[in-house]
């Protein structure tokens, strides 16, 4: 308990820290900006305590929120994101899977875990956006931001989970 209460904080952390140091200064053609905090979200398993979940998930948000600048915009969608997490999971998981399944390229299969990042990438970046712009004026602008941001959120969430299955597996 307390061993898997310290990765998540080294995650947390390190999640939180590579935002405010590398991942804020990249803008992909002035509109792709990573996210991959999210990425803690994907970590938690089937049987976590949703309170717990949320609670991991607002605090990662409000830490990020207070490097970037965005006053509640990443609390707000990690907190959605959070919440909706164990049923985007359920989905994915076989049902015969024991109840404390973690998901990963080797629990759930490469194609599941593709699919289950990419819905669970994607309702966080789109939340987060929506609640950025928080109007429609420029709507070809925010769909360019969102989707090249989704698209390199995702990609850097699969190249966490490449090097930690490969450290755990390899």
């Amino acid at each position: 308990m307390v061993i898997t209460f310290l990765q998540r904080l080294l995650w947390l952390v390190a999640l939180v820290a590579l935002q405010m140091v590398l991942f804020n200064h990249i803008h992909l053609f002035g509109y792709a900006t990573p996210l991959p905090y999210v990425y803690l979200l994907l970590l938690f398993p089937m049987n976590s305590a949703r309170w717990g979940v949320l609670l991991w998930g607002f605090s990662c948000g409000l830490l990020c929120d207070i490097v970037s600048l965005t006053p509640g915009i990443g609390a707000g969608a990690m907190t959605l994101t959070a919440l909706l997490q164990p049923v985007f999971l359920r989905l994915f998981v076989p049902k015969d899977s024991a109840e404390d399944l973690q998901a990963s390229f080797h629990s759930l299969g490469m194609a599941a875990y593709v699919r289950y990042a990419a819905l669970t990438t994607l309702l966080f970046t789109l939340t987060y956006f929506l609640l950025l712009s928080f109007n429609f004026f420029h709507l070809k602008d925010f769909c360019i931001a969102f989707v090249s941001s989704w698209l390199l959120t995702y990609l850097f969430c699969l190249a966490f989970e490449a090097l930690r299955d490969k450290r755990s597996h390899g």
